[in-house]
């Protein structure tokens, strides 16, 4: 039986992969939440949000309808923006200032895109289970998001 280790490794290779040879972001970004989504069970939403001036702009992503345009200052994305550190909610219900654009999420995880100098997007994963996300999960995002941001 893999590990989660594994798991994320293939994952990341596979994201790799899709990335490599295109040139347009938006392209890559909408494969990289396809495959997120075919590759993570229990979660009910996955996409990325960029960041327009004060504000998230809902980008590629996978589920229900989204809410278009989220404001910095309120919620688990603008925090991963504003913090540019990883957000990892057991229970949104319980996370100040959440904003619900579904209201069957129940905890989430949001990493922020940064190049370096400035963050300029997240990617959010939402799912309808409490504590979907552990630390593994955490981890092994990070890494992916490693090896893809320079990619994009």
């Amino acid at each position: 039986m893999s590990t989660k280790s594994d798991f994320y490794n293939s994952l990341t290779a596979q994201a790799v992969a899709l990335c490599e040879g295109e040139p347009n972001r938006l392209a890559k970004l909408a494969n990289l939440s396809a495959l997120l989504n075919l590759a993570l069970d229990d979660i009910n939403w996955v996409g990325f949000y960029l960041r327009e001036q004060d504000s998230l702009v809902l980008g590629p992503f996978q589920g229900k309808p989204a809410c278009m345009r989220l404001p910095l200052g309120k919620g688990v994305c603008s925090a991963a923006v504003t913090t540019g550190t990883i957000q990892r909610v057991a229970n949104v219900h319980e996370f100040s200032g959440h904003i619900a654009c579904d209201g069957a999420s129940n905890s989430e995880i949001v990493l922020p895109l940064s190049d370096g100098e400035h963050v300029w997007g997240v990617l959010d994963i939402d799912s309808p289970s409490f504590d979907r996300f552990d630390e593994q999960d955490e981890a092994g995002l990070r890494l992916w998001l490693a090896a893809v941001s320079p990619l994009l």
